[in-house]
């Protein structure tokens, strides 16, 4: 099931917490989306996910970001 998770007005560390959380519950090839309105979250996502077997893209909408991880 892909998940959509709004973190807009969240700091870090509390987005990486959400994305690790529902990245637990997704199943291969499925992917959690993090929406975030704070650049760093950006480059705390892509540390804290580093080891992971995943795909980590990312959107910018005009100061809004939508990191999608993907797990293979």
């Amino acid at each position: 099931m892909n998940s959509e998770i709004d973190c807009v007005g969240l700091f870090c560390p509390i987005p990486v917490i959400k994305a690790k959380i529902a990245y637990k519950n997704i199943k291969s090839h499925e992917t959690v989306t993090i929406v975030t309105d704070h650049s760093c979250t950006q480059q705390g996502i892509l540390e804290a996910f580093k080891n992971y077997n995943c795909r980590i893209e990312v959107e910018d909408e005009g100061g809004i970001w939508y990191i999608k991880i993907t797990k293979l």
